[in-house]
């Protein structure tokens, strides 16, 4: 559906594309997302001027040259941290970041996880193939166990990150998970992600089908997919399975598991909660695949309200600038406090000079 904001800005898909070649590999999952970005952005309803793309290194990360809007093309894994200074100071524009599971969560992991907590109005979008693509089929953060890869021809032994769990522990506001394939599924997750205040991130499941092809395939084949797809939807019970009769259940010690042939009326099948300020059911079901890596939960994880990054330090500036010459009193006794050094050129200590700077 597209807002009454879009329909007077008269934007389309065709509007965001612009007069470049797309060169990915012929197949690779980044062309649908790229598709379905192009046509979800014009029921923001948002200039194309105001809105940006940011990404760091990686083949996801050419995704600003192909899209019509600003964008920045930064180094890797900074992404989230240049994303996070440019919505600190232009809260009107929509700020996204395009980064994949190399780029975000090995160079890039501590920037991920603080621009997580910080809670900062960008979305992130980490697609996830498993694999170093760019530099031709590496290892990545996410690779399974016993991957055998370039760097790895004997089977990594590595345990994987799960951006989702990962993201969760760093306390961000909102998590969800979507596949590159599922058109209709990955548009409402990045209209939901559009929609919330704070720092979004959503975990795209991206094929490279030159490098890790079909590590994905048991949830996109029409012939296993719906026995191994959990598909979360809020306010509704965890049920899945071709006929519905498998389901995620809560035992008596209040842990997660799944069980097939439940009852419609089994009182332990989990109703999702998406808005639910404590975190560990959220968590709990991104730990689902522990039972069987093949059970994957897709959908929104967690959606929940805390002040935004901007807002809060737009507060502290303007309590700042409603005392100017108060506080710039305090910063002149902070820069030239009682105890200053003089430094001098020769081999001997510097010597405390008390009382004032020289």
């Amino acid at each position: 559906m597209v807002e009454p904001a879009a329909q007077q800005l008269g934007l389309s898909a065709k509007d965001f594309r612009p007069n470049q070649e797309v060169r990915w590999c012929p197949g690779c999952g980044d062309y649908a997302i790229l598709a379905a970005v192009q046509g979800f952005l014009p029921e923001l309803g948002v200039p194309r001027e105001n809105i940006v793309f940011i990404s760091g290194i990686g083949c996801s990360s050419r995704f600003p040259y192909y899209m019509n809007t600003y964008g920045m093309h930064s180094i890797h894994g900074r992404a989230p941290a240049i994303a996070t200074g440019l919505s600190a100071l232009r809260p009107d524009l929509s700020v996204w970041v395009v980064t994949g599971d190399g780029d975000a969560l090995s160079i890039g992991g501590n920037h991920l996880i603080h621009a997580l907590r910080r809670n900062a109005n960008l979305k992130i979008l980490l697609f996830n193939n498993r694999i170093y693509g760019l530099t031709k089929g590496q290892y990545s953060p996410t690779s399974e166990l016993g991957k055998v890869t370039k760097s790895t021809p004997f089977g990594s032994v590595d345990h994987p990150f799960n951006p989702v769990s990962l993201a969760l522990g760093a306390e961000a506001t909102f998590v969800a998970r979507t596949l590159d394939s599922d058109r209709g599924h990955l548009v409402s997750v990045l209209r939901a992600a559009a929609g919330h205040q704070g720092t979004a991130l959503v975990e795209i499941y991206q094929n490279c089908n030159i490098f890790n092809d079909g590590a994905f395939e048991i949830l996109k084949s029409p012939s296993t997919r719906d026995d191994w797809t959990i598909r979360m939807q809020h306010g509704q019970p965890l049920r899945f399975g071709a006929d519905g009769s498998k389901a995620v259940v809560r035992s008596a010690s209040g842990a997660l598991s799944i069980e097939d042939q439940v009852a419609h009326d089994d009182p332990r099948v989990v109703v999702h909660d998406i808005h639910d300020d404590d975190a560990s059911l959220a968590f709990a079901l991104s730990r689902l695949g522990a039972q069987d890596t093949r059970y994957t939960p897709v959908g929104v994880f967690r959606s929940i309200e805390r002040p935004v990054y901007e807002e809060l330090v737009g507060a502290q500036i303007d309590q700042a600038t409603a005392h100017p010459s108060h506080r710039v009193t305090e910063l002149q006794q902070l820069l030239g406090g009682a105890d200053t050094w003089t430094v001098t050129h020769t081999h001997g200590t510097p010597t405390p000079n008390r009382g004032g700077t020289r």
